[in-house]
């Protein structure tokens, strides 16, 4: 095995050459990035940072009133008040308590104990739960914050750990209310969103069928299954060309399939696929999207847009068989998307630095 080295993951750049670590290392036929403690480390101190600092703050509220419009970030979401909005706050969590299960041995470990014993407390939580109750809020966060929501709550449910029990127990209510939103939400929903950015339909059901299996909720998932066949099972010739968008940190197109991958059998899968997409879109994906500015909020989504592209690519994949050319060009470009990206996740702007390291650490450990 030999090692990619990610200088400090560009802390700064004048300690670069002093303090040189190994954060990744990549098997030899570059098809596998594993992420090493060093790497673990730098990156929990990003969310360790961000979950406690409530400004700036992008704040997703309807206001019905004066004494309304002046609550603050903390007061509205005493758990997840941080990290500029709501639901990078939300999966910045996930990434922390990824991290410590994956590596419990982090310098952080104590650190990330002592926030999420903070942030995740019954009250918090229930007060997160309640927020929802409020008029004009049952849409709050649909659908992208939701699946956050419940993969934390996946996350935490599969941890044997003292204190994931009790994290676990307390974020249940808020989960079980995302769910039955969500159920009153999935036979309303006509159409898709075909968005590369949060309301995207198919993003959102790829976190919620996950969750729905890993808990044994049959009604959750066989209504997710339903929604998805209903509104993505015609689809053919996906307008992939057209992507991406200028603010996209999803591919709307490979989204769709990391999806159906999920809903169909392997056979149905390919068959779907075939018509789905055709060689040459596909290649057009693979093409790196360009980040003129990382400073700016908006255009720095592409850097999340290869981390989405490089875990959809080898989803996707793995529903290939061996001999389908496709497989090796996706699972080629999914890493050649991670390399891309991987350096800049701290770039020392926050536009960047507090969500990035979420989607990194997801597209790694898939």
């Amino acid at each position: 095995m030999h090692r990619l080295f990610f200088a400090v993951l560009l802390i700064a750049s004048q300690n670069i050459i002093a303090q040189q670590k190994i954060y990744f290392t990549v098997n030899k036929d570059s098809t596998k990035f594993e992420l090493t403690i060093d790497g673990a480390s730098h990156l929990a101190s990003l969310p360790l940072k961000c979950i406690v600092q409530e400004y700036p703050n992008k704040i997703n509220h309807v206001a019905i009133s004066d004494s309304d419009e002046i609550i603050t970030p903390h007061k509205m979401h005493p758990s997840f008040y941080g990290c500029f909005d709501w639901h990078s706050s939300v999966h910045g969590h996930w990434m922390l308590v990824k991290l410590l299960k994956n590596f419990p041995s982090l310098p952080e470990a104590k650190k990330i104990r002592e926030a999420l014993n903070q942030n995740l407390s019954s009250q918090n939580i229930l007060a997160e739960a309640k927020y929802f109750d409020a008029p004009l809020s049952k849409s709050f966060e649909r659908t992208y914050g939701w699946a956050w929501i419940l993969k934390l709550q996946q996350e935490l449910n599969s941890w044997n750990d003292v204190d994931a029990a009790k994290w676990r127990n307390a974020l249940q209510p808020l989960s079980d209310t995302i769910i039955n939103i969500w159920m009153k939400f999935l036979p309303k929903q006509t159409y898709p969103n075909r968005t590369g950015v949060h309301p995207n339909t198919a993003f959102g059901l790829v976190f919620a069928l996950d969750y729905a299996r890993s808990s044994g909720n049959k009604n959750f998932e066989e209504a997710i299954i339903n929604s998805a066949k209903k509104i993505f099972l015609k689809d053919k010739n996906a307008p992939s060309v057209w992507e991406p968008d200028g603010t996209d940190f999803l591919s709307p197109s490979l989204e769709e399939a990391d999806l159906m991958r999920r809903v169909l059998s392997k056979t149905e899968f390919i068959q779907w696929f075939n018509q789905y997409i055709n060689i040459n879109s596909l290649k057009h994906l693979t093409v790196l999207p360009v980040v003129s500015d990382r400073n700016d909020l908006s255009i720095v989504h592409l850097d999340g847009l290869c981390f989405s592209r490089s875990w959809c690519m080898k989803g996707i994949a793995s529903m290939l068989r061996n001999t389908d050319a496709r497989k090796k060009l996706l699972l080629q470009s999914s890493i050649k998307h991670l390399n891309a990206s991987l350096p800049n996740i701290a770039s020392g702007s926050y536009g960047g630095d507090h969500w990035l390291a979420s989607f990194a650490v997801y597209a790694i450990t898939q």
